[in-house]
């Protein structure tokens, strides 16, 4: 049953609580740690990015085609949508010989809202690579194009890309495909739903994969350090995915995903977390809660701790600016 996780507080008064469960263990499948329900299913949503990007790698198409980190990285992203993402989308676009109408993700604003306030005051004509799932969408393209699949279709679970996508995460995770549960994402394509277990077990084998067989221990590699070295591909300025691996030095992936998912993979010990705040509150209940179990298992140092300090408990404040409440984690891991 989840458990209290965040306080929202307005001067002597707790006004909001906000549940939730999360989970740590090893590459091994060792549960090391955790709060209320390790074992809840739910889908891990833009939290998956990063394992459905193994498959541009594994297929050969990173390499065919000479994507960078920043653009492996923006495949993994649920990106602000801010010029240098465009950029980099249309990059891999003309590399793959595609018009930018090849993506079927729709066109949105950006998840970011004051990036999205500033898009409607511009009058921004708004296209597919403003959509944050736009990179995901060119790295199946890629895929499909390496391996001879069709284009047309490709966001339906029955492609062949889709079906490539859930043995990758369905073997990353260890848990049998045919027991994940398939809804369908706000981009169009399929979205994945397991225990949080089976989600933190696949990030602790994407950070440390030296168990895996090749070449997707290399994929894994890959993936890893394209996020670390292009960190703002990720999320985009300011953002919490961003910022938290720009001031880790490597030791670390995090993925937001909708809904209050949020997933990170530890190199140094093959760790991996998963943590789901129940009211699906990601704006101000994820962040606090997810640097709350960094703190609890110590991965952090003092001046990274520093670095993300407001990330931590965020401030409440009035119009005018004045603080007046926090956003307060109120729990620590069971180990």
């Amino acid at each position: 049953m989840s458990e209290p996780m965040i306080h929202v507080t307005r001067g002597p008064l707790t006004e909001s609580i906000h549940r939730g469960d999360a989970v740590v263990v090893n590459k091994y499948g060792q549960i090391l740690a955790s709060i209320g329900d390790p074992f809840k299913t739910t889908y891990i949503r833009s939290a998956g990015k990063p394992l459905q990007t193994l498959n541009v790698v594994v297929s050969g198409a990173a390499d065919h085609f000479g994507f960078t980190d920043a653009e492996i990285a923006i495949m993994c992203a649920s990106h602000y949508g801010e010029p240098f993402h465009r950029e980099t989308i249309l990059s891999i676009l003309k590399k793959m010989d595609q018009p930018l109408e090849a993506l079927q993700c729709g066109s949105t604003l950006s998840i970011k809202a004051e990036y999205a306030k500033e898009l409607i005051a511009s009058h921004f004509d708004l296209k597919p690579y403003n959509n944050d799932c736009s990179g995901k969408h060119s790295g199946m393209l890629a895929t499909c194009l390496m391996k001879h699949y069709p284009l047309e279709g490709y966001t339906l679970i029955d492609h062949s890309v889709e079906q490539d996508i859930l043995a990758t995460i369905a073997h990353m995770c260890q848990i049998p495909a045919e027991e994940i549960a398939l809804g369908v994402d706000g981009c169009s394509v399929p979205v994945h739903g397991m225990p949080l277990y089976n989600m933190a077990l696949g990030f602790a084998r994407l950070a440390d994969p030296a168990e895996l067989e090749e070449p997707l221990q290399m994929a894994c590699r890959r993936v890893y350090d394209a996020m670390n070295a292009a960190p703002e591909m990720v999320a985009g300025t300011d953002g919490f995915c961003t910022e938290l691996m720009h001031h880790t030095n490597g030791k670390l992936i995090g993925k937001l995903g909708a809904e209050a998912i949020y997933c990170i993979g530890v190199r140094d010990g093959g760790l991996g977390i998963a943590v789901k705040i129940e009211d699906g509150n990601y704006e101000r209940a994820l962040n606090p809660s997810v640097m709350r179990i960094l703190e609890d298992l110590n991965i952090l140092t003092d001046a990274e701790l520093k670095a993300l300090e407001s990330f931590r408990e965020p401030p409440v404040k009035n119009n005018l600016g004045a603080l007046v409440g926090t956003v307060t984690p109120i729990f620590h891991l069971n180990t």
